[in-house]
């Protein structure tokens, strides 16, 4: 079967379209040409599929920073496109740590409804739970698994680092040598050296788990998480398998929405699906 009798077979059926996509300045934002506002960018072929099959409803995730992209632009032509393929959209920044996630990560969330349908199915977005878990309640017993190493160097000056604590936290000679020109560079500068406490989230998991401005070191020991300790802090449960190189899959888990925020809104989702 080829991809045109795929689309024309489910056209209207499927209940949902969910994903996301890196989201680069389009070349014609503003111009207002629907989906060749798009055309070039890997957005573009999201809008495809949501144009051809026409779902009840579609979830798309992407970062905080898609809000203010190109002054706002990106943000606008993708909010654009969807309103054009006749969706209402709710749009709203979540916090992965309010949702039983032990890591601060702000993600942007788009959930439309196909507007021949809102008269019978709406979705409320879940509410922010009571409970917040730290690092402490994530990072006991965790399976053995890879994980990159600093170097002896850096190593040495990070067990100079208390929990919770970063570059200032040091000598002031041992900081500024390390920096470099980062010593010079606006700003708090927070990410640089920076060691995680068991009392606090992680910052977000990132693809690389050791970048001088975005560090996060582990607690108790002068090392980056390994690709397990990321895991926990993205609710993957421990039998997940990741596959590939090392650093391949460092970058599976930092890409990743985390588990229990996905579900959180997926259920939402789901009851709303299961009133029409």
């Amino acid at each position: 079967m080829d991809l045109e009798s795929y689309f024309n077979i489910h056209k209207g059926k499927l209940d949902l379209l969910s994903g996301g996509a890196p989201c680069q300045a389009f070349s014609y934002a503003g111009k207002r040409l629907g989906l060749e506002d798009a055309r070039g960018t890997l957005f573009y072929h999201y809008a495809v599929f949501l144009h051809k099959l026409q779902p009840k409803s579609f979830l798309f995730e992407n970062v905080r920073g898609l809000l203010t992209h190109d002054r706002g632009r990106t943000y606008k032509t993708i909010f654009d496109i969807f309103t054009a393929e006749g969706y209402k959209v709710q749009a709203e920044i979540m916090n992965a740590w309010d949702y039983g996630v032990a890591q601060k990560r702000e993600r942007l969330i788009m959930v439309g409804v196909r507007k021949d349908l809102t008269d019978r199915l709406w979705v409320e977005m879940p509410q922010p739970h009571d409970y917040k878990p730290v690092l402490r309640d994530v990072l006991i017993d965790v399976p053995k698994s890879e994980g990159t190493q600093y170097s002896e160097q850096k190593r040495k000056i990070f067990e100079l680092v208390p929990p919770g604590g970063y570059w200032r936290d040091i000598p002031e000679d041992i900081a500024k040598e390390y920096m470099k020109s980062c010593w010079n560079m606006d700003g708090g500068r927070t990410g640089i050296l920076r060691r995680l406490s068991l009392d606090e989230p992680s910052l977000a998991v990132l693809t690389s788990p050791s970048q001088k401005q975005t560090d996060r070191c582990h607690p108790l020991e002068a090392r980056p998480f390994t690709v397990r300790e990321n895991a926990r802090c993205q609710c993957f449960p421990d039998d997940w398998e990741f596959s590939g190189s090392v650093g391949q899959q460092y970058k599976q888990v930092g890409n990743a929405v985390p588990v229990n925020l996905a579900f959180e809104i997926a259920k939402k989702i789901y009851e709303g699906l299961e009133r029409m």
